[in-house]
């Protein structure tokens, strides 16, 4: 699938190399906005194993969508999308995680990725940075818009994008 990559859906052995490239995303796209003693706490990428082993074992993330996009053997991207956490959503699904190499962007990688964890005509919300316009433009093409909430953590701020459920990928 795609142009020289293949995206399948991740196993529980996949939580090391997944960590390894949530790491190296956040730190290309987060560099500036998100403190350096952050992405580059020696534990970042422990932890961030820590948290696919626990999404891609647990019994409370079995109904969550994981996937991954590999090129030559190399994992270089991952998403996972699930039920939302807020308490009354508008939206019947949620993307937690889309992130693909700054390398491989163009590539149709993410778009693979997306619609990997993400149904045709589901309703879906998603929190992107803010300013992060490609991420952005990415996610306006393929029906995002966004809904005026937005929100911040560790200096970097989120906004809401929702897909209503006539869109597709």
């Amino acid at each position: 699938m795609g142009a020289g990559f293949k995206v399948r859906v991740a196993r529980a052995e996949d939580a090391a190399r997944m960590a390894r490239v949530n790491v190296r995303c956040w730190r290309e796209t987060y560099r500036g906005r998100m403190r350096d003693e952050v992405l580059d706490d020696p534990g970042l990428v422990t932890a961030r194993e820590r948290f696919w082993t626990v999404a891609l074992t647990d019994e409370r993330y079995r109904d969550n969508r994981v996937a991954v996009a590999e090129r030559d053997g190399e994992m270089i991207g991952i998403a996972m999308s699930g039920p939302p956490l807020d308490a009354e959503p508008a939206w019947a699904w949620q993307l937690y995680v889309l992130y693909v190499h700054a390398a491989e962007h163009g590539t149709g990688a993410g778009r693979a990725l997306l619609e990997a964890v993400v149904e045709p005509g589901e309703a879906v919300a998603l929190w992107v940075a803010d300013p992060n316009p490609r991420a952005q433009a990415f996610y306006r093409k393929h029906g995002f818009v966004p809904d005026g909430t937005a929100q911040g953590d560790d200096g970097v701020r989120e906004i809401r994008m929702v897909r209503d459920a006539r869109h597709g990928p």
